[in-house]
């Protein structure tokens, strides 16, 4: 399982459902259920599905869907990023206990779990272990 490290408070609202587009600076591929890691935690904290890649966005776009993005439209100007993608989530759920994981020097957008780890995922969502 792949892991994708967010900041506070843009986890907190993507766990709360209050956020469904992690803006991001690359297009991805992925199409997966995803763990969510709070930056700097050394935790999971919840999972959610990451469903689409759209982009890249024009500001318009940005600021009609600002809502999606966790944001006011008077607040969601581009310009952070060369070029902006919404990375479309779903189906976010917050774990009843954080797992600790080994982060990996260097990472910084994504982490591949260890298999232990993702058990301990596994076993809080009632899957497969």
């Amino acid at each position: 399982m792949r892991a994708l490290l967010i900041r506070h408070p843009h986890i907190d609202k993507i766990l709360a459902g209050t956020k469904t587009w992690e803006m991001r600076g690359s297009r991805t591929s992925v199409r997966e259920q995803i763990a969510l890691v709070a930056s700097g935690s050394g935790t999971v904290i919840g999972v959610c599905d990451l469903i689409d890649c759209i982009g890249p966005l024009t500001q318009n776009q940005y600021r009609k869907n600002a809502k999606k993005a966790g944001t006011r439209p008077s607040e969601a100007t581009l310009g952070h990023y060369r070029q902006t993608y919404a990375w479309v989530l779903a189906k976010a759920r917050t774990l009843k206990k954080p797992v600790t994981y080994e982060h990996p020097p260097g990472a910084i957008i994504w982490v591949k779990l260890e298999a232990a780890v993702e058990r301990g995922i596994r076993k809080q969502l009632g899957g497969p272990k």
